[in-house]
């Protein structure tokens, strides 16, 4: 989930990002909104989600780098970009609906998801709440409990406000996609409420079945004591080299990274993110 005011200058620093890849864009209905999606590159599907006060422009390079690879649609949340807005709350389980309706409109049955921030969220709750749509789950600076953030950002959430986000840079971005150029006050608000929603989600973690890669930066708004649990509760943490194979889930560390800086590190992202959708491990001395 994308953390409020941090993300300003990483939003400037993307938004330039021009798709290598001569994406297709479209809409569709989805649960009562008007969705845009991007389609880029061959091969499997990938999914990819962007984080709060995002779209797909602000994602930067990681988007053309991942349809090198393999289908991607990238697609803009609910009030976000070019999605219309509806009145109705923003919800991790609402977003995470989204996404499935959005896989169901354009023939989806089944694909890799990557998520950063907010986008890491709700494909974690699309994992839990639509697990047969989900064959990998990348997701970048997420948390499964709201006790799992930093103290500092705990601290923050109750003193948000809109009319602290509505001088921000990146609003001017949102005015020149939305189709609402005046709707960032009404976003803003469901964006801080989202902030203030109950998040405990140790159990359906644990029940996850497919491969997670869960990646995080070093400074995270996750701790990293936090992320070293939810590695553990997908059966990672043991030691390897002891006959047993290695879990298929994985944790990456990005060192000297920030929560806003995690989705400029594109080559470190993807040296992550391809061989794990790959299924490859680094070899060992005992193979």
């Amino acid at each position: 989930m994308l953390r409020t005011t941090l993300i300003a200058a990483a939003l400037l620093a993307n938004s330039a990002a021009l798709a290598a890849s001569d994406p297709v864009g479209g809409r569709v209905p989805v649960n009562g909104m008007e969705m845009y999606y991007e389609v880029s590159g061959e091969g499997d599907p990938l999914v990819v989600l962007h984080g709060a006060y995002m779209n797909i422009p602000t994602m930067g390079d990681i988007i053309p780098k991942l349809a090198e690879t393999h289908k991607v649609y990238a697609l803009e949340f609910q009030g976000h970009g070019r999605t219309t807005d509806i009145d109705r709350p923003i919800t991790n389980q609402n977003l995470a609906d989204d996404v499935a309706g959005f896989m169901d409109a354009v023939g989806l049955a089944k694909a890799d998801i990557f998520g950063y921030s907010m986008g890491a969220t709700a494909g974690l709750q699309l994992a839990i709440r639509h697990p047969e749509k989900v064959d990998k789950l990348v997701a970048a600076s997420v948390a499964y409990d709201v006790e799992g953030w930093q103290p500092a950002f705990l601290d923050f959430i109750p003193q948000m406000t809109v009319d602290m986000l509505v001088g921000m840079p990146f609003v001017e971005d949102y005015r020149t996609l939305a189709a609402d150029p005046d709707g960032f006050p009404a976003l803003a608000a469901k964006l801080i409420q989202l902030e203030k929603e109950p998040m405990a989600w140790e159990d359906d973690v644990r029940a996850l079945t497919m491969p997670v890669l869960i990646i995080t930066g070093d400074s995270d708004v996750a701790t990293l004591e936090h992320s070293v649990a939810m590695f553990r509760l997908l059966g990672g943490g043991e030691m390897g080299d002891m006959g047993k194979p290695l879990p298929a889930s994985r944790l990456a560390v990005l060192p000297a990274t920030s929560h806003t800086a995690v989705i400029g590190q594109v080559e470190l992202l993807l040296g992550f993110i391809e061989p794990f959708l790959k299924g490859e491990t680094p070899k060992s001395m005992f193979e």
